[in-house]
């Protein structure tokens, strides 16, 4: 057919080669002058048809008949024929079977210019609804676009189950030198499976995972899935709403940290879902009082034993626990009951898999491109390369994709350490310094702050948690004052110090005085979360329980001072799922929480004890009004080590809110113990660790009337019985009796009323 030569040779060669960047401009509906006229043409790629013949969508009569031109390829030209038509392909093989498609090289991108030009500046800040897979309608089709960055790929299809995962099928198109392909693919159904086959500059045939994916497939199958954001309608509106209000800096935040997988299980050991776990884990969380929930390992990753550390999906919640919709059922459930959402997120490395980021294209793309600064000596796990402004959009619109689709209220990001220095698990200096000669990592430093001040800039009310282990300086400070931009950070300082501080004998405690003390040194030099996390609970470190020493009594009066220093120092709470009510063996994510402990005694009074705690702190707002600042927090005595005993005093925004705290830290009862008080006036205990109803000693306080005398640089003092393992907190009352708070006012507990 002589006009077939109007398509260029060395175009067409590409194509039948499986190398062509644009399909596009040799298939599909195109102009050509032939005989001094504009005349339109048609051309067709497929070697699997003995004959094809196109016809207008909705008029099958009007059909054109396409000539076998040689090699797969098919054409006609269309005579009578001036405008443009959305077309359906009719096709038959030589054994008679018949289908038919609308061909998808008949469309126009449909990324716009403004798309291109802001991924080129790497401010594409909603490009996470444009690459991937979408759900679009073009020239009134309905279908899926699809689009990808792949800049040295020579070339890339989609295959999945709508076209026998045959790359020669549908073949993308480059647009232009950003290494975008893309292509519109009518009619594919929701759930589809898919990936990306790329021919790699040697010829390699690579098939890839979606970088941009919103769902896929249940491990350990790897592809794809075709997912639409728009199915579930929402119902957290008014939750939405008050969180744009939300100062976390100044409110109370009780955080339950838990994996999905392992916080109950099915009797047959299966995975409950997202949707059937959501009531009875808001039930929980509202009943015990937490604030927030930490989701451990939601992102998509293959392998079970990296509790989601290992991320291949960073658009897709899980498939382990249901579908993307029933992930939003949890998080709308949890609003519903004024509880928030927090996710671990990991930008600092990603795993080897083949069908995922690895030499994504068949190069070093969103890994570094050093070997030395790419792998990760400890994790077997590569680096992003964060001086490419592609890779750091990527990790930006995964955050914030998280936040807009997902209505989460908070990301805590994983391994922040890693990120900021070079040589982190490089012994012996074996690593390339920064281009001043330092080990700070100066591109992942400037990936950080660009991710805080975008994701702050877009959500209001929400949380960016560092998980930051070294004493790296203003990790939560303004990005504009030098600092990193996160709302929050772990103090593992402080868990550290604690937690040997605890696991010591009682007898030996006032030789490590100052690690119960120091933390104060620096409370307020970052607005801290304090973790007791479940790193502190896996191998071989031992459950929270027994990790205090002593018997089985002094075991749980040990872990309930544990808690109730920790909820009355500055900083806001985390616990471990099992931690509030002592389970008694080390995570696993192969098993559920020992919930049949339960029926003892000594734990039910734990968790009735963490219970009370959380509905404590929460009402005390001298616990939270000032807890990023000095003028919130007053040592009464930090220095009694010999008796291993601290005092202080937590203050609100209101002069006369205030506690005053002491805690001893042995089994020794201290009678008639002295505290300085700023106050004159009767003070009551509000809080005891050692009540009988958590299963202590019961030795308690009740009105205990201030001495006008100094103590403790306090104008006046009080005297009151220290119980043993144990936290007091008292509170001044008030003139009007029921003007202070009284925890369970219908509980026995309240037995000086």
């Amino acid at each position: 057919m002589e006009q077939f030569n109007l398509i260029n040779r060395d175009k067409r060669q590409a194509l039948l080669n499986g190398e062509s960047k644009n399909p596009h401009q040799l298939l599909g509906l195109h102009e050509y002058t032939i005989d001094e006229k504009m005349k339109l043409t048609v051309c067709i790629y497929r070697p699997d048809a003995k004959s094809i013949s196109i016809a207008p969508v909705g008029d099958k009569q009007k059909k054109y008949k396409l000539m076998p031109v040689g090699e797969g390829l098919f054409f006609c030209v269309l005579q009578r024929r001036k405008h443009r038509f959305i077309y359906r392909v009719f096709c038959e093989d030589e054994q008679g079977n018949k289908w038919d498609y609308i061909d998808p090289y008949q469309f126009e991108s449909f990324l716009s210019g403004e798309d291109l030009r802001l991924f080129e500046v790497g401010k594409h800040y909603t490009l996470y609804e444009k690459l991937g897979a979408h759900f679009t309608t073009l020239g009134g089709v309905k279908g899926v676009s699809f689009a990808v960055w792949a800049p040295n790929a020579k070339r890339v299809s989609v295959v999945g189950d709508f076209n026998l995962w045959d790359g020669r099928r549908h073949s993308m198109r480059c647009l232009g030198t950003n290494g975008i392909w893309e292509i519109f693919i009518p009619e594919i159904e929701v759930d589809s499976c898919y990936k990306y086959e790329i021919k790699t500059q040697d010829d390699t045939l690579l098939y890839k995972a979606d970088p941009y994916a919103t769902r896929s497939e249940l491990r350990p199958h790897t592809a794809s899935r075709v997912y639409t954001q728009d199915s579930y309608k929402w119902h957290d509106k008014k939750w939405l709403e008050g969180r744009m209000k939300k100062e976390w800096h100044r409110s109370p935040m009780s955080i339950y940290e838990l994996h999905i997988g392992s916080w109950k299980m099915h009797a047959d050991g299966s995975f409950y879902t997202y949707r059937e776990l959501a009531d009875e884990l808001a039930d929980y969380i509202k009943e015990m009082g937490y604030t927030h929930i930490e989701l451990l390992g939601i992102l998509e990753h293959p392998f079970d034993g990296s509790w989601g550390y290992q991320v291949t999906g960073y658009f897709a919640p899980t498939s382990r626990y249901g579908t993307p919709d029933d992930f939003k059922y949890l998080i709308d459930k949890m609003h519903r009951n004024k509880i928030g959402i927090i996710l671990d997120w990991v930008p600092a490395h990603f795993p080897k898999d083949a069908f995922g980021l690895e030499k994504f294209d068949g190069t070093a793309l969103y890994e570094h491109f050093l070997p030395e600064q790419a792998n990760h000596p400890q994790w077997g796990t590569l680096i992003f390369n964060y001086g490419r402004k592609e890779v750091c959009l990527f990790l930006i619109n995964s955050a914030l994709s998280w936040f807009s689709q997902y209505h989460i209220d908070g990301l805590r990001v994983d391994a922040v350490a890693s990120m900021l220095y070079l040589d982190f698990g490089r012994e012996g200096g074996n690593y390339i310094p920064n281009r001043n000669g330092g080990r700070e990592n100066l591109e992942a430093i400037a990936f950080l702050k660009q991710l805080n001040t975008v994701v702050y800039e877009k959500f209001q009310g929400i949380m960016m948690i560092a998980e930051e282990s070294t004493d790296w300086a203003g990790v939560t400070h303004p990005v504009d004052q030098g600092g990193l931009g996160f709302g929050f950070k772990w103090n593992m300082g402080w868990m550290n110090d604690y937690l040997k501080y605890m696991g010591m004998d009682p007898l030996f405690r006032k030789y490590e005085h100052n690690k119960i003390t120091f933390s104060l040194m620096y409370a307020f030099s970052e607005n801290f979360i304090l973790p007791l996390s479940h790193d502190e609970v896996v191998h071989g470190k031992s459950p929270m329980i027994y990790k205090m020493p002593g018997d089985e009594w002094k075991k749980f009066a040990n872990l309930r001072v544990c808690y109730g220093y920790m909820f009355t120092h500055p900083g806001k709470k985390m616990l471990f799922m099992g931690n509030d009510f002592a389970q008694t063996n080390e995570w696993t994510e192969k098993e559920e929480l020992k919930w049949g402990l339960l029926q003892y005694e000594p734990h039910r009074r734990m968790q009735r004890f963490v219970k009370d705690l959380n509905a404590f702190y929460k009402e005390q707002k001298s616990l939270w009004q000032l807890d990023d600042t000095y003028d919130g927090f007053e040592w009464i005595d930090c220095d009694n080590r010999d008796q291993s005993i601290v005092s202080f005093i937590r203050k609100g925004k209101k002069e006369e809110d205030y506690l005053v705290v002491v805690v001893n830290f042995t089994p020794e009862v201290r009678h008639s113990y002295r505290i300085g008080v700023p106050e004159r006036g009767t003070y009551k205990e509000i809080l005891n660790s050692d009540h009988p109803i958590y299963g202590g000693s019961g030795v308690l306080n009740t009105h205990v009337v201030a001495v006008d005398a100094p103590w403790h640089n306090q104008s006046q003092h009080i005297v009151i019985e220290i119980p043993p393992l144990a936290i007091t907190v008292l509170k001044k009352e008030k003139t009007k009796e029921g003007d202070f708070f009284i925890i369970n006012r219908n509980s026995e507990w309240d037995n000086g009323r």
